[in-house]
């Protein structure tokens, strides 16, 4: 089993559980990181990305619910494997309701959680290839879908191939000559405002109805695509 130093972070109010995994897990090549209540991993996971995530339900500060509503509302979709104590067909339905993408029961076998978190960062890896994010603004490319955090926004074709080229070179300056030559035709002149009409529409959608400015103008250049989603 490889890890590959995948960023795990645990968020476990039992300490010795927490050791133990700890130890385990960095063993087994995860880069660890530990939080003892749900108000620290929430804003842990807010000062830097994790791979995945577990989480125990009964937490301190900050239950595991609460923990996984707070995230998901933010528009975060790191994966969460859910560890608890609690026996109940309910408490598993209302964690993967809530957001959870993964769940095991206490007492287990480290080896089972191993290959439960190693089958979520494949999935996640999956995902990734064909979902590209910016903040909550996420581009479905197999799907053809777009959403600003939980709302989702319908695109026209051209629509989505201009925000999906945006996104291939997120952060990154992009000219209207290289828009045209993507999105349209080569042979469009430079003169054609196809390019801004388009970018007025995008941003009708995905910029002006959350009050965001993804989509940046940069004067003399051309555009770029904030890699925070505005």
């Amino acid at each position: 089993m490889a890890a590959d130093r995948a960023r795990v972070l645990l968020v476990e109010d039992d300490a010795d559980l927490t050791a133990s995994l700890s130890r385990g897990l960095s063993a087994e090549g995860f880069d660890v990181a530990v939080a003892a209540d749900g108000i620290d991993g929430l804003a842990m996971t807010d000062a830097r990305h994790f791979d995945v995530i577990v989480l125990d339900l009964m937490l301190p500060g900050l239950n595991g619910f609460r923990f996984l509503t707070a995230l998901r509302d933010r528009g975060d979709a790191t994966p969460v494997l859910v560890l608890t104590a609690k026996q109940g067909e309910w408490d598993e339905a209302e964690a993967l309701e809530t957001g959870a993408d993964d769940y095991l029961r206490k007492p287990f076998a480290f080896v089972v959680l191993v290959w439960h978190l190693l089958a979520l960062l494949r999935r996640s890896r999956w995902r990734r290839a064909a979902m590209l994010q910016a903040g909550d603004l996420r581009l479905d490319q197999v799907g053809h879908r777009c959403w600003r955090g939980e709302t989702e926004i319908r695109l026209t074709a051209r629509e989505f191939r201009l925000l999906e080229f945006l996104f291939s070179r997120i952060g990154e300056p992009v000219t209207k000559r290289e828009l045209l030559d993507e999105v349209w035709d080569w042979a469009i002149t430079d003169g054609s405002n196809l390019v801004e009409v388009y970018i007025g529409y995008l941003r009708r959608k995905i910029d002006t109805p959350f009050s965001r400015h993804a989509i940046e103008t940069l004067r003399g250049v051309g555009y770029r695509l904030d890699p925070g989603g505005g």
